[in-house]
């Protein structure tokens, strides 16, 4: 479906730092992985339907959620076919597809960047939270069901499931510190994990004998099952969008255009087959009224019944993949941050490296941020259903930012070019997301997971992303120059003449 170089060209030098970094000393995001490590990265998505499969199943019935996440795979399948040519094109972007969405608009709308950027940010970031949580339920459902205490603090709470996802976090982020090329062994630890379970789940239940389609259903009738079902593609869009979190770490593959390419078409293909899978066999296999029981938790019995004595073992495989998730968008989101930082979107601070090349500033916003949110929002779709307002739109404006930069730029460098019908395909692309994201945000609360609680913080969170924009570019980007300017004068520097004589 693409037009590809032979022998892809050698990744290229890294651009110069932009104006108030430190320059060619500046700590740089280190080249040590592979396709295959961004590939694994990817498998995040298949442990992130544990969130959310049992809610849908029970709000949607086992053949509407069956339908609605392979048509939520397809279109992500079509969305990230496209970032692979905006990934070649901006290489040493570590702003994912928010940087497409800031490229595509900027002459348009300069206030994309940060929205884009945020909006981003913002659902990858607070993974944390959400996994962490499941991980406190895993864990008191299957080894200590008696710990039934809470205490509040005003409008934080903590439990036990909270206070085990609390201690998660703060291993993680311990881990994170370190630097993501050490601690890939972990992300294949953790994905080695999550194929156990996935396996389990897919293949065992279809030769158990208790497979069956009878009592399943489809709850999507008429006008209401039609705004149902795109309220639900908006609670699913981050799970099967998530993919493109191969095309964040470009600037640190080996070969950026290759293995970005490779990263995010090997994830969205091996994705698409499980969210079709998992769901099918789950649910003939579990049952609809099991699982609208225990949408959370419904997999510790499967398991139970699936293997044995061996459930222990498969929890703990289970929660291994949700650190997967965890590890992947602390990374993720703390690299957008600082690209953020770095490229002028936010407040400088947070755009600099540790002498390890660790965004640490980054990392430690994303904690703050996770404790918050989890102690706040508690209910793992209800965060979920909060960060894809952003999400959703930072996809409309990265496809449509596709198109306009085929228009803008038609001579641009593009190592790999797609198609033309691709373009009037990414105009569609985003006019349905947009019409999910409008649909969806304004109705999430039908799915019982979400209220105007969760929409006020989705809308303030882009709110304040376009404040401490203004703020970066109005005061500390002025401030800087007058610095700089002063500084030239005390020394009797001038700047360099141009072609026509006069100071540049």
């Amino acid at each position: 479906m693409s037009v590809q170089p032979q022998n892809p060209p050698p990744a290229p030098p890294r651009s110069p730092a932009p104006p108030g970094a430190d320059g060619a000393n500046a700590p740089a995001l280190p080249r040590k992985m592979s396709w295959f490590d961004g590939f694994a990265m990817s498998l995040t998505m298949p442990a992130a339907l544990i969130a959310s499969l049992g809610a849908s199943i029970g709000g949607l019935g086992a053949w509407g959620a069956i339908a609605l996440w392979a048509a939520s795979m397809v279109l992500a399948t079509a969305t990230n076919w496209i970032y692979t040519e905006l990934a070649a094109m901006f290489p040493e972007s570590s702003g994912g597809i928010a940087h497409y969405a800031t490229e595509g608009w900027k002459t348009r709308a300069p206030v994309v960047g940060p929205v884009a950027s945020i909006g981003y940010w913002f659902p990858w970031t607070t993974a944390l939270a959400v996994y962490s949580g499941l991980i406190g339920s895993f864990v008191q459902a299957q080894w200590f069901p008696g710990q039934d205490w809470s205490v509040e603090f005003g409008p934080l709470k903590v439990d036990f499931p909270i206070a085990v996802g609390l201690l998660v976090m703060l291993l993680l982020f311990g881990a994170a510190m370190i630097g993501l090329h050490v601690a890939m062994w972990v992300v294949y630890v953790t994905g080695g994990a999550l194929l156990i379970p996935l396996a389990v789940f897919i293949v065992l239940p279809l030769f158990s004998g208790d497979w069956s389609a009878q009592g399943l259903h489809w709850n999507l009738h008429g006008a209401s099952g039609l705004r149902e079902a795109l309220v639900w593609l908006y609670v699913m869009a981050w799970t099967s969008f998530g993919v493109e979190v191969c095309a964040t770490f470009a600037p640190e593959y080996k070969d950026t255009v290759r293995d970005t390419t490779r990263a995010l078409r090997a994830g969205v293909l091996f994705s698409l087959g499980v969210f079709i899978l998992l769901p099918l066999t789950l649910s003939g296999y579990v049952g609809e009224k099991a699982i609208t029981a225990e949408p959370t938790t419904f997999y510790i019995g499967a398991f139970q019944d699936l293997v044995g004595g061996a459930a222990d073992l498969m929890v703990v495989f289970l929660i291994a993949s949700l650190l997967l998730i965890m590890i992947t968008g602390l990374a993720d989101g703390s690299r957008v941050l600082y690209e953020m930082g770095r490229s002028g979107l936010t407040v400088k601070q947070v755009g600099v490296l540790n002498k390890r090349g660790v965004p640490a500033r980054a990392l430690l916003v994303a904690l703050v941020l996770n404790v918050f949110v989890l102690t706040v929002l508690q209910t793992p779709l209800a965060i979920i259903v909060t960060g894809n307002l952003g999400y959703i739109l930072t996809h409309v404006l990265a496809v449509s930012g596709f198109a306009l930069l085929r228009k803008d730029r038609p001579d641009a460098a593009r190592p790999i070019r797609l198609p033309r019908f691709f373009v009037p395909l990414a105009w569609a692309l985003a006019a349905f997301l947009g019409v999910v994201l409008v649909v969806g945000a304004t109705g999430f609360s039908i799915t019982g997971y979400g209220g105007y609680t969760e929409l006020g913080v989705a809308l303030a969170v882009l709110v304040l992303a376009v404040l401490l924009w203004l703020y970066r570019t109005k005061v500390q980007d002025r401030a800087g120059a007058g610095e700089r300017t002063g500084a030239r004068e005390r020394t009797g520097e001038r700047d360099a003449p141009g072609a026509d004589g006069r100071p540049v």
